[in-house]
């Protein structure tokens, strides 16, 4: 294909393909859900945990592949499963990173078995790796469809209590609220999103969607709504700028949708150190020491 720089065009040749609409539905849906999200994730400081969730998804997938199922139930019960052993050994941010390493390892040794027992080719299971956005069908479309609603209405419904949590889990605990309910309820959704979202980027490359968006609106705002939109609009433009120019190029779309947010991030924290560095002004010149004893109180010459 080649850009002719008109957008309306282009974006009807490439919309009469039903792939490119599945692909362009599926990855606005999970944008949405990524930038809400990735939110909380970034204010519970729970990278790590997103991460460890994607590649114990992959162990789902070659399980599912193992025996006949949709890759997509395996993801979801695999993190699920990983997402609630993480809440419930790990409550403490001090000691979470522990539970989570340990859990992960598990979790792939378990899929290192499910592909030494399968006898083909699993390249579905590998394919969840980088992402196959272009191959979600509308079946696919629909379930991606589902679980975002899901996963937002029960945010809805205890966006209070987690919000303030996140924010200082200390004084949350002290009010009395359930912290572990609260935990393993984010890590649970955690795992639905994660899920859904690695048919776009991939297990390898979750980080990218997840948590770059948000933790590029969090260093433009501290407001949690406004911080919220923005990283839901930054996870739409990387997802839809991804799509479109993978339209004229022959990368995965992935490679362009983790570039969009990468760029947007260090575009953000490198504008921020500039007006910084401006702010504070150039360094003042050293002044030289005084040689010799400091002159009196009735002449500047010392005796």
């Amino acid at each position: 294909m080649t850009f002719d720089w008109n957008i309306a065009t282009d974006l009807r040749e490439m919309l009469a393909w039903a792939f490119m609409r599945n692909a362009f539905e599926a990855g606005t849906i999970i944008a949405i859900l990524a930038g809400i999200i990735g939110y909380i994730v970034v204010l519970r400081r729970a990278s790590f945990a997103t991460h460890a969730l994607g590649h114990v998804g992959f162990s789902g997938a070659a399980g599912a592949v193992l025996f006949g199922i949709n890759p997509v139930y395996g993801l979801l019960l695999f993190t699920m499963g990983g997402g609630a052993g993480m809440a419930l050994l790990g409550s403490r941010v001090s000691t979470r990173d522990i539970e989570v390493g340990t859990i992960l390892a598990f979790m792939l040794g378990i899929g290192l078995v499910f592909l030494s027992l399968y006898r083909g080719f699993a390249t579905t299971a590998y394919s969840f790796l980088f992402g196959e956005i272009l191959g979600v069908s509308t079946a696919g479309v629909v379930l991606t469809l589902e679980g975002a609603v899901v996963v937002l209405a029960v945010l809805a419904l205890i966006h209070r209590p987690l919000l303030f949590s996140s924010l200082d889990e200390a004084v949350a605990e002290a009010k009395g609220l359930p912290m572990m309910g609260l935990n393993l309820a984010f890590m649970l959704l955690l795992a639905v999103a994660i899920s859904f979202a690695v048919q776009v980027v991939g297990i390898l490359l979750i980080f990218a969607l997840v948590v770059t968006p948000a933790a590029t609106a969090v260093r433009l705002t501290t407001r949690p709504l406004p911080a919220v939109v923005l990283s839901v609009g930054l996870a739409l433009a990387s997802i839809w700028l991804g799509l479109f120019v993978s339209w004229y190029e022959p990368y995965p779309p992935s490679f362009f949708i983790v570039t969009t947010a990468f760029i947007a991030y260090v575009v953000v924290r490198g504008g921020q150190a500039l007006l910084a560095r401006q702010r504070l002004g150039p360094e003042p010149s050293p002044v030289p020491a005084t040689v010799g004893r400091p002159a009196g109180p009735e002449g500047s010459r010392a005796e």
